[in-house]
Order: structure tokens, then C-alpha cells, then sequence
């Protein structure tokens, strides 16, 4: 259940706790003094799209939370699944608003709005006018339907392998396009595998090249130097740096013996003629460009540069990429010609998931015609009850020209306002207060397989009154048995019966509007009542029908 929730910065509520109890919570008060906000911050906590007008004119960001607590094990296991534990019963939702973004946190622990409308909707449900639009819409009641057979896990089983159908005709649907343009794909990818192999590039050879194009065109200069170093290192007849520093070392070596320090000095000369004696080989090498003439190499060498650069126009900024290219295109050919065994590979799997998806979608069939029939008794049940006692209701079941996401049905839930006149869809017959009763219907009968601790109703009694509206409260009640409920009402009738009553007003603080809540006492509650029954003043024989509608609705 809804044990507590805290609004901060949106719209007039600058700061609001509220309370919540078991049972049935009705929350009355003037037009305009905060109600809706209410439902708007638990809408936030459902995942809503947020609306940065919410934040409070002055501040820079909203916030709501909500503490639910005594869940039911279904759904403390429900939500261990989703990665949250509950161990203790109770679980924390938050979202907070700023002019620039919007965040959620599960337990202080930062979530997707998508995790957020999951998890919510294992703890809270929130019905109003919407709701009742959305009975309009035929695609809706299959999922009512599905609901109360219970038919969550066949439903899941069933969409996995539609899911798996779908993506297996649309790869055959590919396959089977025009062999004009598989030929011509094919040809094309032929093509760009040969003018690639036609090259044969090796992986870092441009590298390689531009090395050695660079020493080619500066050959003589090259060769000039290395020259000069050589003989600086050589020398001619042995007169080099290498030979002076060799001699140097030993001279030093030989009066050693005289002067110890002498020995260090001789061999860093040494290690100096090896580092000098490695320089002049190394040089030797930067002037050896190989066999061949440098001229005709320099030409082949750029010429090769040349056909590199003229693929890298055509498949990629290097050599790499190239060789990457064309891997891809041997893949994309191979896939072209093993499309005709492909194919027939993706038939047969197509006919043994359709004969699977079928035989669940048969066990769909029957599951949802036995709950039809208990869904039509117990919803006319209760309109009777709600004063529609001639409203004929059936839940209709008929059969899908082909695979849908729900099996291969269609259902549409039918009425007929009038007796004797036939059943027609709910879209062309239905009026508000129609509507709201039969949704409230269709909530009494659902209450005990949705499997929601809290059930919100937002203005359920719009569109009608008087001794109908006492009936809507006296199901609401009934709800409230099973789980916690929250009616937010402008209707005596429906209000008298809550156990518990809050009552939301609005002040002025410092010159700007403030929402407030409070829970009333049985004074309190008597006075709100005979307020909602009416008039300029409250008189006494108000406050008597209102004390007599909250006495009589303890007997239910």
C-alpha cells in the first residue's frame, strides 16, 4: 500500500506530506485547491511524461516521493526479478524535475523511466476519464480479457515466437526481392572484391612505400652525408674517430697503474668507440637502398603509392579499411549465394514456429472463451447493481485473419443500453457515466487477479449522481477489502463511505497560493460532507444527511 508521499515545488504545493491508510481514502476539497496535483505527482512516479509547468513558478526543480509498504509476497517476488529487493515489504520511488532533465531513483538508486513504469506498476494503478477513453479503444479489451483469465505467462510464451515469425518473414520477404537486383548487387560486389584483389595489398606495405619513396627522392643528399660520416668515423688509413678514440682508451689504460682514475676515463673512451663503431654501421645502412636502379624503384614505388590511393577512394581512408571492405563484400556475396538454400531453411523454421504459435493461440482461444463468459455474468452483475440493470455487456471473442501480438483473436467488448436492441461496440453507444460505471465494473471484477496493492480513481463519479454515485462508493469499498484504495471525489455519496478522509484546501503563505492536505475528524468530516451536499452556507439539515450517509456507510 501507499504508506506515504511527499511533493515538493510542484505547481501551488510548496511542500506537502501526506499519510496514507489501508482501506478506502477519499480526498475532497474545493475546484482548484490541489487535487489534480496529487495525481499528477503520482503519474510522475508511474513514469510520466514530465511537464517541466509543473515546477513551482521561482524554483528550479520538483520533486515527489513515494514509501510503499506491507506489499504482497507476489509482489516483493515480482520485484526481486526486476532487481529490487523488498525483503522488509516496503520500497521507495523518487523523481525529481528541473527545467533541463528529469530523473528517477528506485531505493536511491538511479533508474530508466522505463524501470521506473515497471516497477510502479507493480504497486499502484491510477484510473480516471482516461481510463475510460481507453474502453473505447477495441485494442485495449483483449488485454482486459487476457487479465482476468490469467493468461500472462501463455501470452509472454506466444509473443516470443510471433516476435520470432515476424523477423523470419521479413528475411524472407528480402530474399525474395527482384532477382534483377540480387543479379545486379552480386555483380557490383563481384566487381569491388576483384579490383581490390587485383592489388594485392598487404597490411602497413603504404607505410613502407612512403618510407621509401621519401629516401629515393633524396638519394644524393643521402648519400653525400652518410659519406661525410663515415669518413669522419673512419677516416682515411685508419685515422678516424673510431681509430683516435681507440688510442686514446689505451693510453689512458697503460698509466693506469700510476694513476688509478685513469682506468674509469679508459673505459667510458672504450665504450665510446663502441657506441661510434655501431653509429658507423647503422649509417651504412641508411646508404643502402638495395639493388637495382634508384630511379626505375622510385617509379614502381610511386607508381604502387598511386593504386592505393586510387582504392582509398573508393573503400576506405586506409589499407585497413580496404582489406576490411572487402571482407564485407565477400560476406554480402556469400549471403546472395546461399540465398535459394537460406530460404528454404527459413520456410521450414517459419512452419514449425507458426504450428507452435498456433497451438498456444488455440490454448488463448479456450482460456479466453472460458473467462468471457465469467467476465460477461460478474460485469453485469455489478451494472445491475450500479443502476444499469437493462445494459446488456458481452465480452466478443472473434477470430484474426492472421497472426497478431495477441494470438488470433480479436475481442471487442459489446453493449446494449436499451432491451431489445443489439449489441454494438462500446465506442458508438457508451456516454461518460456509462463508461465510468462500466470501467469501475470491469475494476471490481479484475481487482482480485491485477494483483495491485493501490488503486487510485480520479474523479470516477464524473457524470453522475444521487443514489448511482452511493453505489460507485459502495464498490469502491468492496475494492478497498482487497486492496488499498484512493478516491478522489466531489460526490457526498462516494466520500461518506471511505474509512478514512482527506481533505486538500489552499491558503495564502507570503503572498502566494499553498496547497495543504489534512485528515479530517468526525466533526471535520461532517461539515465536508454537507459541504459537497450543497448550498451558499452550511445549514443543519446538512450536517444531519451528512452525518446520517457517514453513519450508514460504516455498514458497508
Amino acid at each position: 500500500m501507499l504508506q506515504s508521499l511527499h511533493i515538493e515545488n510542484v505547481a501551488v504545493v510548496k511542500r506537502l506530506d501526506i499519510e496514507f491508510s489501508a482501506g478506502m481514502t477519499a480526498l475532497t476539497g474545493e475546484t482548484g485547491a490541489g487535487k489534480s496535483i496529487i495525481i499528477d505527482s503520482l503519474n510522475l512516479l508511474s513514469g510520466n511524461r514530465a511537464d517541466k509547468e509543473l515546477i513551482r513558478s521561482g524554483s528550479d526543480r520538483a520533486e515527489v516521493s513515494a514509501v510503499f509498504s506491507s506489499l504482497s509476497p507476489q509482489t516483493v517476488t515480482a520485484l526481486a526479478e526486476l532487481g529490487f529487493e523488498a525483503d522488509d515489504g516496503s520500497i521507495m520511488l523518487s523523481r525529481v524535475l528541473t527545467q533541463s532533465s528529469s530523473s528517477a531513483r528506485i531505493n536511491g538508486r538511479p533508474v530508466t523511466l522505463s524501470l521506473l513504469r515497471d516497477v510502479s506498476g507493480l504497486l499502484f494503478g491510477i484510473h480516471g476519464q482516461n481510463d475510460n477513453l481507453r474502453l473505447l479503444d477495441p485494442k485495449n479489451h483483449i488485454d482486459i480479457l487476457d487479465a482476468y483469465a490469467g493468461n500472462k505467462d501463455k501470452r509472454e510464451e506466444y509473443y516470443e515466437l510471433y516476435r520470432k515469425i515476424l523477423h523470419i518473414r521479413a528475411e524472407i520477404d528480402s530474399i525474395s526481392k527482384d532477382s534483377r537486383e540480387r543479379l545486379r548487387v552480386r555483380e557490383m560486389l563481384k566487381f569491388q572484391i576483384d579490383d581490390i584483389d587485383s592489388a594485392k595489398l598487404r597490411e602497413g606495405e603504404e607505410e613502407a612505400l612512403e618510407a621509401l619513396v621519401g629516401k629515393l627522392r633524396h638519394l644524393e643528399r643521402i648519400n653525400k652525408c652518410c659519406a661525410l660520416v663515415e669518413k669522419a668515423l673512419e677516416g682515411s688509413k685508419g685515422m678516424g674517430a673510431i681509430y683516435l678514440t681507440d688510442r686514446a682508451s689505451s693510453a689512458l689504460e697503460s698509466i693506469s697503474d700510476a694513476v688509478p682514475e685513469a682506468e674509469s676515463l679508459a673505459s667510458r673512451l672504450a665504450e665510446v668507440k663502441y657506441e661510434l663503431e655501431d653509429i658507423a654501421a647503422s649509417v651504412s645502412e641508411l646508404a643502402d637502398f638495395g639493388d637495382g636502379d634508384p630511379t626505375a624503384r622510385l617509379d614502381k614505388a610511386e607508381g604502387r603509392l598511386d593504386t592505393i590511393t586510387r582504392l582509398k577512394r573508393k573503400y576506405g581512408s586506409t589499407v585497413e579499411e580496404i582489406l576490411a571492405f572487402r571482407r564485407e563484400a565477400l560476406e554480402k556475396l556469400e549471403y546472395i549465394d546461399t540465398a535459394d538454400d537460406r530460404k528454404a531453411d527459413l520456410e521450414d523454421e517459419l512452419e514449425k514456429l507458426s504450428a507452435s504459435a498456433k497451438e498456444i493461440a488455440k490454448q488463448l482461444r479456450e482460456s479466453r472463451k472460458r473467462a468471457a463468459l465469467g467476465l460477461t455474468k460478474s460485469v453485469k452483475e455489478t451494472l445491475a447493481f450500479l443502476d444499469m440493470p437493462k445494459v446488456a455487456f458481452e465480452a466478443g471473442i472473434s477470430a484474426a485473419s492472421e497472426f497478431n501480438p495477441c494470438g488470433l483473436d480479436e475481442v471487442e467488448f459489446l453493449i446494449s443500453a436499451n432491451p431489445g436492441e443489439p449489441l454494438m461496440p462500446m465506442a458508438r453507444i457508451a456516454s461518460g457515466g456509462e463508461l465510468a460505471r462500466i470501467m469501475l465494473s470491469l475494476k471490481n471484477v479484475l481487482n482480485l487477479s491485477d494483483g495491485i496493492d493501490t488503486v487510485i480513481f480520479d474523479e470516477i463519479d464524473t457524470g453522475i449522481s444521487g443514489k448511482t454515485s452511493r453505489k460507485v462508493g459502495i464498490k469502491l469499498k468492496e475494492i478497498g477489502r482487497e486492496a488499498q484504495v484512493i478516491c478522489v471525489t466531489h460526490s457526498a455519496q462516494i466520500a461518506s463511505l471511505a474509512h478514512t478522509h482527506l481533505f486538500v484546501s489552499k491558503r495564502e503563505v507570503d503572498g502566494r497560493t499553498e496547497s495543504a492536505v489534512s485528515l479530517l475528524d468526525d466533526d471535520a468530516r461532517v461539515s465536508e460532507i454537507a459541504r459537497i451536499l450543497g448550498g451558499i452556507e452550511i445549514t443543519s439539515a446538512q450536517r444531519v444527511a451528512a452525518l446520517e450517509m457517514i453513519s450508514e456507510g460504516k455498514n458497508y
